[in-house]
């Protein structure tokens, strides 16, 4: 899952996307409204941790613009501005969700995760029922985005954050081609030399995990074009 991060303190912004990684989530870091306004017009993001006081336009001016655009990524506004009529104000501006600073950072995960449970299941609210779509699944793998957990054939999988993150990024794309750019921005984020092996290396230990006591292999290689997960394929 993937967050995007709009503050103007370095030191702050650094710690968010140290510990969002951790915790296993994609992040985007930028520092004004404006460059955020234009990254989510081009991104998918699954939520939106944003500080009100920035450099230009500040963070009431980013929500109303979302909003006005039909954008409803989960946001949660993590500001200094501690008083009542500012708490008022972000979330009648069409936030979702208000922390202050300073802030404990298990709150401020267990607050994203709510978020989007509530935008991805919101059927749960009003009594609905059907699959949760908290669970993503290829062939035999299961996981849970919330809990965390990986299945396949029935059996537990133990994976690290980086390693769950590629294998979500997987089951969103089933049968579907994965560059070593693409996982790289997708995972890392970062602008890495397309030609370093840390895809190669993650992807050879999601193997051993996932596929090395299964007699179906799922992960397949795309000699000099990526990866994919191949369900109900036969092995090429």
């Amino acid at each position: 899952m993937r967050v995007l991060i709009v503050e103007d303190d370095k030191k702050i912004g650094s710690f968010l996307v140290r510990g969002l990684s951790e915790a296993g989530y994609t992040t985007d870091l930028l520092s004004t409204a404006e460059e955020a306004l234009g990254a989510a017009a081009l991104t998918r993001f699954d939520a939106l941790v944003l500080d009100l006081n920035l450099p230009g336009k500040d963070g009431i001016w980013l929500i109303e613009r979302l909003r006005e655009r039909g954008v409803n990524v989960p946001i949660l506004v993590l500001s200094a501005r501690v008083g009542v009529d500012d708490r008022v104000l972000g979330i009648r501006s069409g936030a979702d969700d208000y922390m202050t600073k300073p802030f404990s950072f298990v709150e401020l995960n267990a607050r994203i995760e709510a978020l989007i449970r509530r935008a991805q299941n919101p059927s749960s609210a009003s009594g609905g029922t059907g699959s949760p779509p908290s669970k993503l699944h290829a062939a035999d793998v299961i996981i849970d985005l919330y809990s965390r957990v990986v299945t396949r054939g029935g059996r537990d999988v133990e994976l690290q954050p980086r390693e769950f993150a590629l294998l979500e990024y997987f089951l969103r794309n089933p049968d579907r081609v994965l560059t070593k750019t693409m996982i790289l921005e997708q995972i890392w984020n970062y602008d890495f030399d397309p030609q370093t092996n840390v895809v190669d290396v993650l992807v050879s230990r999601l193997r051993s995990k996932v596929d090395r006591d299964f007699p179906e292999k799922l992960i397949h290689t795309i000699r000099g074009v990526g990866y994919v997960l191949r369900t109900g394929r036969p092995d090429g």
